[in-house]
């Protein structure tokens, strides 16, 4: 009797391991599948991390809006309601300490900084890193030097990045 006890709670447990992973999968495939695609302007570099090896940090352009509020904490999750600009990248709508009941779409940034009572604050978009395999992460960043400087810093660069409800898949 005990040990059809057990065997049920593994099951469980199993079942439960399996469907988290599975969910977060699902979620983000539905982001890419269904929500919006922006192009955001970045600059990339190529750090190594030991713990979560090698990828490439994504410095984004559009990492600062101007606002009505000027009382902002550092680390303060915000709102930040996107537009495309006239060349297809993305740009800052507007910025809230709130989610809005607008249908424009969003994602959540974290605060970096504003000076004191600037109208402007600074933000940390939450796709910043994106991992690759260890051998093409060094490739990748060869090539962007490569054409940036040809190009006299005018090659564009940028994140594809798709959008909904708040989520947000590089």
């Amino acid at each position: 009797m005990k040990t059809i006890h057990i065997f049920i709670l593994f099951v469980v447990v199993a079942v439960i391991q399996l469907f988290v992973p599975a969910k977060m999968i699902l979620d983000r495939e539905d982001v890419l599948k269904t929500g919006i695609t922006y192009k955001f302007k970045t600059r990339p570099v190529d750090p190594n991390d030991p713990f979560r090896g090698k990828y490439i940090t994504l410095n984004y352009e559009m990492n600062s809006a101007e606002t009505n509020d000027s009382i902002w904490k550092r680390g303060e999750t915000i709102f930040v309601y996107l537009k495309n600009d006239s060349l297809g990248y993305a740009k800052v709508h507007s910025v809230s300490k709130e989610e809005k009941d607008i249908v424009r779409d969003y994602v959540e940034a974290k605060v970096r900084w504003n000076y004191g009572n600037s109208n402007t604050v600074n933000f940390e978009l939450p796709f910043d890193r994106f991992y690759m395999e260890e051998t093409k992460a060094k490739p990748a960043e060869d090539i962007y030097r490569k054409y940036n400087r040809q190009d006299n810093n005018k090659s564009e660069t940028y994140a594809l990045v798709a959008v909904k409800n708040g989520n947000a898949v590089l």
